[in-house]
């Protein structure tokens, strides 16, 4: 049959690029199970990927593409990177709260060894606690940081322990009911967010104070390549002086980094070529000493590294669930390339520099030379620690501004994962919140594509945009608890600015570049200031980065287009809508604030940073809060979705060799989390 080819380069999009480093990817989501629910099932949903939903999660599936085209050697090259990965799943878990692997196997022994009604209110209740613990490596939420609250009580919960035998001290018991520590990860300002965290990157007694004046006094050995100073490490007080704990063989989590570099040496004798082999060693070398320059050495070669089929990110990156944006969280991903579509797509790693020239940056804040952006679609073969059960879609790295400015980055969108998104089915939120028809059919039409470009544009130019000015320190250190969310609705503001640009269709990734950037300002508004509080209890602030970015993003530009009325609030028959009347004064609103957030990031203008984001990123309007959620209610597909992996079952001959790799797919999330449990415990209950 006739194929649309705008419908054809959309689809081929949609295999290729993933959201922000925000793992939810809702709109995208929402506007894929629209259509679905108006043309039924498709053939490509003849594989479940839905294994099942609890609370305000969906548990789905993905598949490995390809995988019967990679050679036995590179199998176990990929069999290799996962077990490597899932030994340090524990560390995620501690890294979270001090209290979780405590928990989780008190909580996993009751599971399984209890024998009474297991068709009782309070025991149903009491599996999805422990669901939602699974899903959050935890029991604060994965995305709001609130602790999660159990609907059993403590009588039923002490006649759990009771009939199993199992045992909890009186401090352990009690913060599973409790209101202390209740936030994960507590951004408030005017407050010791370090102090007021749950997450266990620091000790008891630990200030803002005590780490910012500890890491004032690291200097790095070439103070144009700073070290990631505090990256993976906790910091303690001992007899009231500031410690380090160094995660490395031999200290901290040091049982089960000796299983991950086990099979990280496995991995490097199967290696497809030297470059990637180097980087390995070097990645052995990190793992075995702690040592941040042979990070920053490592970094730099795996950026390098760009050829062979697989790919992977293993160590203490991502900095999100740090109140102060120093510490790593423990995470791993497996990934499979997908040559021919990041080709499509490398179109954009070849025009960064345009992109950069024709930005509306200050001639002070834009690269010269934009480095080595290299851009790809993978298909996920498995992941572990802060990447699941929740995972991205999009990933940009390394973190290291110098790096990426000398060496450059990786940028890959997470193409099997985003297949799995579109084919899960979900909810008819969008004709509920989209102002007109006109805006409906923009987003019919244009709104997927729109989506996935914009997070193109995000991860590939956005996050190599801009230079610190001379002098200034890093954007942890200058933005502090705000540098997260500045980096994030910075990269967004660049997508933002370019999606209304025809270059889009010089450069053939569009057939109409108007209609695609005015159903992308459509959704980012809609969502921004609306769609996302779906996500929130009613009265609560916004916590997490990627939701603070869109809301400060989406709040300045309305306010700031008041005057012309550039986007309208409408309000019918009881309902809200906001509006896009003018998008052409919209982008060049998008265009000042992309030009003052790089510049307080460049200048390292905390005052600035903090106006920005307390003033619009913060605070929730609750009549319009309770408006959506209200009008949410009508739909039953869960806010949060995350995954099971497909199991890799190696074949064996009689010498012990591995003749064959077979993916098979879990049962339900249920065994899978067990299974996780029994064979990569590898750390106590206290660390």
């Amino acid at each position: 049959m006739k194929l649309n080819r705008t419908l054809f380069f959309a689809a081929i999009i949609g295999l290729m690029i993933g959201c922000k480093k925000d793992p939810k990817a809702k709109d995208q989501v929402d506007q894929t199970a629209e259509k679905q629910e108006q043309e039924g099932e498709t053939a490509t949903q003849k594989f479940d990927y839905v294994v099942e939903q609890f609370a305000d999660l969906k548990i789905l599936r993905y598949q490995i593409p390809g995988w019967e085209n990679l050679t036995l050697k590179e199998q176990k090259l990929v069999y290799y990177l996962t077990q490597a990965g899932l030994s340090g799943r524990d560390i995620m878990w501690d890294q979270n709260y001090r209290y979780n692997l405590t928990i989780r196997k008190a909580l996993e022994k009751i599971y399984t060894t209890y024998e009474g009604d297991k068709n009782a209110a309070d025991w149903k209740a009491f599996e999805t606690y422990l669901k939602r613990v699974w899903f959050s490596n935890g029991i604060h939420h994965h995305y709001s940081n609130d602790k999660i609250k159990p609907e059993f009580s403590k009588d039923y919960f002490s006649s759990l322990l009771a009939a199993t035998g199992v045992e909890f001290s009186k401090e352990v018991y009690e913060v599973i009911f409790n209101d202390k520590e209740a936030k994960k990860v507590n951004q408030s300002r005017g407050v010791d967010n370090v102090a007021l965290s749950a997450v266990n990157f620091y000790g008891q007694g630990v200030t803002n104070d005590d780490v910012t004046s500890f890491y004032a006094k690291k200097k790095s050995p070439d103070a144009t390549k700073p070290l990631s100073f505090g990256l993976n490490s906790q910091l303690v007080k001992e007899n009231g002086e500031l410690k380090e704990r160094i995660y490395k063989s031999g200290g901290l989590y040091g049982a089960a980094i000796d299983e991950i570099i086990k099979w990280l040496e496995k991995a490097q004798g199967v290696a497809e070529n030297k470059a990637q082999g180097d980087a390995l060693g070097l990645l052995i070398q990190y793992y075995k000493t702690g040592d941040l320059q042979i990070w920053d050495d490592y970094n730099v070669a795996w950026t390098a590294a760009t050829e062979g089929n697989i790919d992977y990110i293993n160590s203490f990156i991502e900095v999100y669930n740090d109140p102060l944006g120093y510490r790593g969280s423990y995470e791993t991903v497996v990934q499979i390339k997908d040559f021919d579509m990041s080709k499509k797509m490398s179109v954009l790693s070849e025009n960064a520099q345009w992109f950069e020239d024709n930005s509306p940056l200050m001639d002070a804040h834009k690269k010269d030379s934009v480095v080595g952006v290299s851009y790809k679609v993978v298909a996920v073969a498995g992941e572990a620690g802060d990447a699941s059960p929740s995972t991205p879609i999009g990933v940009n790295l390394p973190n290291a501004n110098w790096i990426r400015a000398a060496v450059g980055s990786k940028s890959v969108s997470l193409g099997n994962i985003i297949e799995a998104y579109s084919n899960a089915g979900g909810s008819g939120r969008l004709k509920e919140f989209v102002n007109d028809k006109e805006e409906f059919e923009l987003e019919e039409k244009y709104g997927q594509l729109a989506d996935k470009l914009h997070t193109a544009l995000h991860e590939v130019i956005g996050h190599a945009s801009g230079q610190l000015n001379p002098g200034v320190g890093e954007t942890k250190e200058t933005l502090k608890n705000y540098a997260s969310t500045m980096e994030e609705g910075r990269a967004d503001l660049v997508g933002l600015y370019y999606l209304m640009d025809p270059k889009l269709q010089e450069l053939g990734l569009v057939e109409d570049w108007e209609k695609t950037g005015k159903a992308a300002y459509d959704g980012y508004i809609r969502n921004g200031l609306m769609t996302q509080l779906i996500r929130l209890n009613l009265g609560d602030e916004v916590e997490e980065a990627h939701m603070r970015n869109r809301q400060w993003v989406s709040g300045w530009a309305f306010e700031q287009g008041k005057k012309d009325n550039v986007i309208e609030k409408v309000t019918r028959e009881g309902k809200t809508y906001f509006n896009i009347n003018d998008y052409t004064k919209l982008r060049e609103i998008f265009g000042r604030l992309l030009r003052e957030t790089q510049r307080i990031k460049s200048e390292g203008d905390y005052k600035a940073a903090e106006a920005l984001v307390e003033g619009y990123g913060v605070k929730v309007d609750q009549a319009i809060h309770a408006e959506v959620l209200k009008r949410n209610e009508q739909f039953t597909s869960a806010p949060y979705s995350g995954f099971v992996n497909p199991v890799l079952v190696p074949e064996t001959n009689e010498k012990g060799e591995i003749t064959k790799i077979n993916v098979t797919q879990p049962k339900d999330f249920v065994s899978q989390m067990l299974e996780y449990s029994k064979n990569y415990n590898f750390l106590p209950e206290v660390n």
